[in-house]
């Protein structure tokens, strides 16, 4: 689905390719990536392996080196970084990473100590914060013992406070529940939610568990590189919703309204704005999400005002359906924000729908 234009992203990502190895040995593992998160997003990202989510999370952790195209975050430019930059923005970044990376030498409590400590943060304030988050974490009796005496999960879970001590800006995870129960899995997914919402910390998951899929705002999948689809779970449902009161899509299934609403373009009009002009190939559908819009047929040189529309009202399903030239101009008469169905997908679920079809056909018919 493409998004609104926000230009407030801390993470901004602009035709990012990567490629491992060299010469004959030389295999491109992304390809072409373009990518926006805005503070105190949970950006999930998900697809099989091999597909490149690890990869886009180190390059976005600055561990590995930006090849080509553009990469920013919290508006420091990766491509030709210096290591001194490096090192100060992973200051504002928390990781958590699959294998735990925990030192075997050091306690639980002096592994998360290590990020206080990076930051500067003084020992005797950051003390009963880390004991506070172990705790919370399940590990009150294992805080002073060493990983070759934690299980797999207590390990990941001191891995998880290790990276959220020190309220980053920005976290990367790498399967942080793949090693949990389903009950320590909600309590470190909650704490990512706590930390998006209290603090605007933005946070990307590479994950395969369907149990946490509540806690994200997107859904990226990847495949073979590239992104293949990019659901704004938010915007999803409003859109979803917003078919089922028109009453066409009663007949579909959630599955095939969420594959639909990935398929909606936003615009954004200005007062007065003509969206769509008489005499126009009917490409699309819009659906109106606020704003008002006006309907104006022009004949024999004088313009004639059908109908206004407001929000939940729609336009544009007479010469999508018919495939015939628009009879009639639509104008926004103040800011207006619309949903717009291209031809290829409306055919679709026309096809999918019966029930749709029937009610376009009478719409049609009632328009003309």
């Amino acid at each position: 689905m493409i998004q609104s234009p926000n230009n407030d992203a801390v993470i901004q990502i602009q035709h990012v390719d990567y490629f491992f190895g060299s010469g004959e040995a030389k295999t491109q593992t992304l390809f072409d990536i373009v990518l926006d998160v805005r503070p105190g997003e949970v950006v999930f990202l998900s697809g099989p392996s091999g597909s490149g989510k690890t990869t886009l999370l180190t390059l976005i952790g600055t561990l590995r080196t930006v090849q080509s195209g553009s990469l920013k975050v919290l508006g420091t430019e990766f491509l030709g970084m210096t290591q001194p930059a490096a090192t100060e923005i992973r200051k504002k970044i928390g990781f958590i990473f699959q294998a735990h990376n925990l030192f075997d030498s050091l306690t639980a409590f002096q592994n998360v100590r290590m990020a206080t400590d990076l930051i500067g943060m003084p020992r005797a304030e950051s003390k009963p914060k880390i004991e506070q988050l172990l705790t919370r974490l399940g590990l009150a009796n294992r805080i002073h013992y060493k990983p070759r005496r934690l299980s797999g999960g207590q390990k990941q879970r001191v891995a998880v406070a290790r990276g959220l001590i020190h309220n980053p800006q920005i976290l990367l995870a790498d399967e942080p529940t793949a090693a949990l129960d389903e009950s320590s899995g909600r309590e470190v997914v909650t704490l990512f939610r706590e930390l998006a919402d209290r603090s605007g910390c933005t946070i990307i998951i590479v994950t395969h568990d369907n149990r946490i899929l509540d806690v994200a705002d997107r859904i990226i999948n990847m495949v073979g590189g590239r992104i293949k689809n990019d659901s704004n779970l938010q915007q999803i449902e409003k859109i979803c919703e917003f078919f089922r009161h028109t009453g066409f899509f009663n007949d579909l299934t959630p599955r095939t309204l969420t594959d639909l609403a990935n398929h909606i373009k936003i615009r954004k009009y200005a007062s007065a704005e003509k969206i769509v002009s008489q005499g126009d190939e009917g490409l699309e559908f819009f659906m109106i999400a606020q704003g008002r819009v006006k309907i104006v047929k022009t004949q024999d040189g004088t313009s004639i005002q059908l109908r206004e529309l407001v929000a939940d009202d729609f336009f544009g399903e007479v010469s999508l359906l018919n495939r015939q030239r628009r009879n009639a101009s639509a104008i926004a008469t103040e800011p207006t924000t619309c949903y717009v169905l291209n031809q290829d997908a409306f055919r679709q679920v026309v096809e999918t729908s019966d029930s749709f079809a029937a009610e376009l056909r009478k719409a049609a018919l009632e328009r003309s």
